[in-house]
């Protein structure tokens, strides 16, 4: 997140950042459906968080309860974070034996910009469940975990 006028730009820390993400979070983001928050309240780097996914309608995701995990290394938001599922799940962007969520298939990593929050890694991973090629795909069943 950057501030400023006529050119000039600030910079926002990187720990301001996550304060402000995890506030966000915390009050839930939209229809409630998406939601993420710190795994380690006393983590002062604020490096590993939870998310939180329900499916999408319509889709063989919908009314399951999908747990991930993001970890912000230190170089965040400037690089993304590390994202993998915990529940298991299968999509075409995701490593079928780690549950790691792979840049180079999920275009919000892979193509990182500084101003995308995990707000919006969530929100994109819910929409990628409802795409036409993953809406269908056979899916593990729900309760089991990478």
């Amino acid at each position: 997140m950057t501030l400023g006028s006529a050119g000039s730009s600030v910079v926002v820390p990187r720990n301001f950042r996550l304060l402000e993400e995890l506030e966000r979070g915390e009050k839930g983001i939209g229809d409630g459906t998406v939601s993420y928050g710190m795994d380690d309240g006393d983590d002062i780097y604020m490096r590993s968080w939870t998310g939180t996914i329900i499916g999408p309608h319509n889709s063989v995701h919908e009314s399951r309860i999908y747990q991930l995990k993001l970890f912000c290394d230190k170089d965040y938001p400037e690089k993304p974070p590390s994202v993998r599922f915990h529940s298991r799940i299968n999509m075409t962007c995701i490593n079928r034996d780690t549950g790691v969520v792979e840049p180079k298939k999920f275009a919000v990593l892979g193509n990182w910009q500084r101003e995308y929050t995990m707000e919006h890694i969530l929100t994109q991973l819910k929409k990628e469940m409802a795409a036409s090629h993953n809406r269908k795909l056979a899916q593990p069943p729900e309760g089991t975990y990478f």
